[in-house]
């Protein structure tokens, strides 16, 4: 593999941000991003990322290849919980089991637009409606893995428990709410919404991504001290179980006939782990889980992994295959 490759994706300045923001916490700096910041800069690049999505949807229409990289999409983030499930079950119980296996059948959408700009940068063009599969991946694992736990535990009688408030907690909290919102309002005014919003959607983007991946940085870096309670099984689940998924979502997209941009997109959403909406929702529908290890083998070992590591090696893995 060209070396250069991952030397390329490490210089860009997002990720040397990510890099100085734990760099920040190793050496005990008082930098911080005020606590307001973070939530305001993830919802700008959910809306960012949504309306362009949008137009770009309504662009290319709904096509046998759209349909079908839609319905991938609901496959994987429903197959990947339930075969994480049992691999966890191994070593732990089943309200950790389940709590895992939904964080990494969901997916990370500061991850699908880090690779959406490492293929900006080297000229790779990718389709909008990939948004779409975004949005259709983080919400279904989180019901998989609500199901696991009432399947395989005993005392499931007992425990306060409301499918209304699981599925609304599931498909109207804030980033699905807000990505499914801004894409259909790109669909609604197409090319004309993108013109007058384009030096707030395209101009600012790179600069609030880089900013935001600062913050992700000193997250990442204070997390990893939970990292100790987590054991090698759990660090090695978060490192093997993405280049799985990848692979699975690399077959998945040549059986498709996906370009290679798009299956990019597509193996990044499938090797990525959510660390903000399958976490908020397992602490109310599953408080047995232990946070502390289905949040940082995500946010302080995947998410890191994969935007340095995993999405120049996939796209190496998707060139050699789709020759």
């Amino acid at each position: 593999m060209d070396a250069s490759l991952i030397i390329s994706n490490i210089l860009n300045p997002p990720i040397l941000f990510f890099f100085l923001g734990m760099v920040a916490v190793f050496v005990k700096s008082d930098l911080e991003v005020p606590a307001p910041f973070p939530k305001l800069l993830s919802l700008y690049l959910l809306f960012a990322i949504g309306f362009k999505g949008g137009v770009e949807l309504i662009k290319s229409g709904i096509t046998q290849e759209v349909v079908f990289t839609l319905l991938a999409a609901i496959l994987m983030a429903c197959f990947v919980p339930i075969y994480t499930f049992f691999i966890l079950r191994l070593k732990l119980d089943t309200y950790d089991a389940a709590a895992i296996a939904a964080t990494y059948g969901s997916i990370s959408a500061v991850t699908f637009i880090t690779a959406g700009a490492f293929l900006s940068e080297l000229g790779i063009e990718y389709d909008g409606y990939m948004v779409a599969a975004l949005a259709l991946m983080e919400s279904p694992a989180i019901i998989v893995g609500l199901i696991l736990v009432n399947l395989f535990t005993a005392d499931q009688g007992d425990r306060d428990f409301s499918w209304p408030e699981v599925l609304r907690d599931a498909f109207l909290n804030s980033s699905v709410f807000l990505l499914v919102g801004s894409l259909i309002i790109g669909v609604l005014t197409g090319e004309h919404g993108w013109q007058v919003l384009e030096p707030f959607t395209q101009g600012l983007f790179y600069g609030v991504l880089t900013f935001f991946l600062l913050d992700m940085g000193l997250v990442a870096a204070r997390r990893i001290k939970d990292l100790q309670k987590t054991g090698t099984f759990l660090i090695s689940f978060a490192i093997l179980i993405p280049i799985v998924n990848a692979v699975l979502g690399i077959l998945i997209a040549k059986f498709i006939g996906m370009p290679k941009g798009d299956a990019l997109l597509f193996a990044v959403l499938s090797a990525s782990a959510s660390y903000i909406a399958v976490p908020a929702a397992m602490r109310l529908t599953v408080p047995e889980a232990n946070p502390s290890l289905y949040v940082s083998t995500a946010l302080a070992v995947t998410f890191p992994f994969n935007i340095i590591v995993g999405i120049p090696v996939y796209l190496y893995a998707i060139d050699m295959f789709w020759r």
